[in-house]
Parts: structure tokens; sequence; C-alpha cells
């Protein structure tokens, strides 16, 4: 899923843990200057008041928006805009004070010490931070990979405006100069990797997460083919376009701001937001957490059973492809004997599916017994929450392809990387044991994928329960 740039708030919210840290750290130094060593949580009185702070803290931040265009302030006028912001809350408190009549339990020292200190923090923190950001920025070693076609006689132009506004951590994988072939060159740091004839070619056989479109609305129209932009959208590959007059039909668009530009965004997976994003993620590592709990309980028993067996390694590590082509190791309870992957090719003639997976009937690979056992109970799979806990996974998710089975992917199974894999899934919950064709089981996925929810995700997973349940596991 494409995550949608956060609005308002959220948007800032680094600054805004950045700067209760130092609201409360100058609260504590005011109170051990004036108090002498003590912790003013300790008093009821003063841990009133800390709360009461945290509460002022978030009504200056809604009503006065102190952090809107941080970034493009410069050394002097963060100064001017941090002493605003702390005497907004010192002067909210002090009213606190008047109204409820409590004044007299305070010290009036202290609260005029921590409005000094806080200024000075608070500034310190934010000019540091901003530094931070534009280190990272600078450095290329952004989290979202990105390709930028344009022109010739804008590249230069665009790539530099792009790379100061770079708040983003966007990562150039390469531009596109669509209207000369000039691949092999630099601009600005940044390699051509290709013209308006390979592009395509290029963009399948490399990993990027966004592309990015800058040039004219008649350029646009004379070498932009809407094939081009179909495929991404194909891909699972978000779409930015400089605002124009030609809006494509999709249903997942937005209008953003990318490194200074304002642009139109499609993509061809569900659009998430970061407030969406983070509950996701919070919901995952608390069934990560629980599940691990379980997989330890779970190994003292079957960890035995599987080494007497067949005797080696309890769990199965192997590399996956996760989002967007990012490799990762799975585990598992290994349910097959140690030369399973060797055998695999001898058995590829008895594949019962259709296309890129292997599914086989009464499996010889499977150790007798307990293999099987373990494989139609699921319990195999409860390591991978320990790849949930990391952030490999997630809960509910499309199943993560084999490296062989990625490399004979077409153009629309990529779309099954737009998002994180999961334990389980769509396919999982609707009869996987019946599916023999993987265009069905890419069909399922892409169904998740459009139709995300909290909802959907709840009713898989309440799903995969009842057929856990039920016995109906892997095949």
């Amino acid at each position: 899923m494409y995550k949608r740039k956060p609005d308002g708030w959220l948007k800032h919210v680094d600054f805004i843990i950045l700067d209760l840290l130092s609201m409360h750290l100058a609260f504590v130094i005011a109170f051990v200057i004036r108090q002498g060593a003590a912790l003013p949580y300790a008093d009821s009185f003063y841990r009133n008041i800390a709360i009461v702070l945290s509460l002022l803290y978030l009504v200056v931040i809604f009503l006065t928006q102190s952090h809107k265009g941080i970034m493009r302030r410069g050394y002097y006028k963060e100064l001017v805009a941090s002493v605003k912001h702390v005497t907004y809350i010192v002067g909210l408190l002090l009213c606190y004070l008047f109204f409820t009549q409590t004044s007299k339990n305070y010290s009036r020292i202290i609260f005029l010490i921590m409005w000094v200190i806080q200024i000075g923090l608070t500034y310190l923190f934010r000019i540091l931070w901003k530094e931070r950001i534009k280190r990272l920025s600078e450095s290329g070693e952004g989290h979202r990979s990105l390709l930028l076609l344009t022109t010739s006689e804008r590249a230069q132009k665009v790539i530099k405006t792009m790379k100061d506004n770079n708040y983003e951590y966007l990562k150039f994988a390469g531009v596109g100069i669509l209207d000369k072939d000039i691949c092999g060159r630099e601009i600005e740091g940044v390699s051509v990797v290709a013209n308006v004839d390979n592009v395509l070619n290029w963009i399948k056989q490399n990993w990027v997460d966004e592309v990015f479109i800058e040039m004219s609305t008649e350029m646009q129209d004379a070498v932009i083919s809407q094939r081009l932009v179909d495929s991404c959208m194909e891909m699972g590959i978000t779409v930015h376009r400089k605002l124009a007059k030609n809006i494509i039909n999709s249903r997942n668009q937005s209008i953003e701001t990318l490194a200074g530009y304002i642009v139109l965004s499609t993509s061809g997976v569900n659009m998430i937001t970061t407030k969406q994003l983070f509950f996701k993620r919070i919901i995952d590592i608390c069934g990560g957490f629980v599940g691990c709990i379980l997989t330890g309980i779970v190994f003292l028993f079957v960890a035995p059973c599987i080494y007497v067996k067949s005797p080696g390694p309890i769990f199965f590590a192997q590399v996956r492809v996760g989002k967007n082509g990012k490799l990762f190791k799975i585990y598992k309870f290994r349910s097959m004997y140690m030369d399973a992957e060797e055998r695999k090719k001898e058995l590829m003639a008895q594949n019962e599916m259709q296309g890129f997976m292997f599914k086989m009937e009464n499996d010889p690979r499977i150790i007798k017994g307990i293999g099987s056992f373990i494989r139609k109970t699921s319990i195999d799979e409860l390591p991978q929450f320990w790849n949930v806990l990391k952030g490999d996974m997630s809960l509910v998710g499309t199943r993560p392809p084999t490296l062989d089975e990625w490399e004979q992917y077409e153009l629309h199974h990529r779309k099954r990387l737009a998002i994180k894999p999961g334990i389980t899934g769509m396919w999982q919950v609707s009869g996987r044991n019946n599916i023999t064709d993987f265009e069905e089981v890419v069909e399922l996925d892409t169904k998740y994928i459009l139709n995300w929810s909290f909802k959907l995700d709840i009713l898989i997973l309440l799903k995969t329960v009842l057929i856990v349940l039920k016995g109906r596991g892997a095949a």
C-alpha cells in the first residue's frame, strides 16, 4: 500500500515529541534548581502541573500551528518561533493557575526558570533535528526510492530543487531523460538510467517505490504514454505527476507535495494514511509479541519431536521477497527433511499449482508424523510472529514468494509485493487447499490490496482462527 504524506500535526510528529521532551526536561531542571535534588513528579501538586503542561502544549500546537513551515525557517526565525511557542504555553499555564486559584501552591520562580530553559532547549532540539534531516536527505540514504522522468532542459533544475527540499528521505534511483538519449551520464550526481524507448523495461528490471513525471503538459502528452502509467500502476508503483490538465481515471489519487513540487499522485494500490499505518503496525507489534510467547511455549513440545524424527535445525529459514522487492529471511518450524529444497526440483513435474507456486498432495519431503501434524494445524507458521515483530511481515498481507518464484513473475504479479507480506491473508481464508491456479491467488491478493481496511484485517484474522481450529491448515 502507498503511504500518503501525513497532514496536519501528524506531519511533524517528530518535532512534537522533541518539544514535549524539551518542555518536561526544562520543568525538571527548573524544579531541581529551586527545590533541590528531587523530581517534580513525586510531588502531587507538581505532578498535576506536568499533566496540565502537556495538555496546554497540545492546545498551543492546534491553535498556533507552530510547526508549519518549520523546515524552511532559518536560525533567527526559528528562535523567534521558539520564544513565541514557549511563551504561549507558560502564559496559558499562568492563566490556569489564576482562574483555578491555585497559584499559592507553586513557586513562580520555577515557572520563570522553566520558561528560559525551555526556550533554549526547544530551539536547540529543533535546530539539531533539522540538521539531521538535512544530512539524511543529502546522503541519499532514503526510505523511498524514486525515478524521475523529465527532459534534458529541466533535469538539472528539477533535481537541485528536489534535493534542496528533500525532507521526506527520498532516494533517487535514477533519472530518465525522455527527449534525448544520454544514458550513462550524471546530472547533479544522479545517473541517467533510461530514455523514452527503454524506460518501461528499466522499471521492470529495477525496484523503485515511486515515479515522478516533471515536464510541461504538452511534453507529457507527446512522450508519456498511458501504457507507461498503467504499467507502473499494475506493478503497484505510485506515479506522481506535476499537476496538469489531464487526470487519470483512478479512485486512488491525491494532490500532495513532493520535495518542493505540488503533484498529482496516482497509485494502483490502496492509499493509506499515516494514522492507519501507525495503528496497523501497533496491532502487528501486539500480535507479534503474543505470538512469540506462544511460539516459545509450543517450541518446548515441538522441538524434541522434530529433532527425533529428523535430526537437524528446529527452525527453517529461507530468503523471501517482501514489500517492493526487499529481501528478508522468513522463519518456520521445520516440517520437511533436510534435503527438501534439493528434492523440490525432482518433484516439479508433480506440482498441482498452475503458475509460480509449488503445492503437492502427500509431499514425500514432509517429515512423517510431526511434519504433517504441524502443517495441518499451521503450527509451523508460528515463528513468523518474529518476522512480524521485526517489521518484515504483517499479521495480514500476501504470501511472500521465494526468489525462484519471483524471477518468473509477469508485470501484474508484482502488485502482490506492493504491501508487506502477511502470516495470513485473503488467499489463506478463501479455501487455499482447493485453489490450484496462481492467477486466482493473485486475484485474491489484489482484491485485498485494493479494498484494505481494519475491518477486513479483523475479518481475515477471525476466519484464520476458525480455519486453524477446524484443522484446515496448509496443504
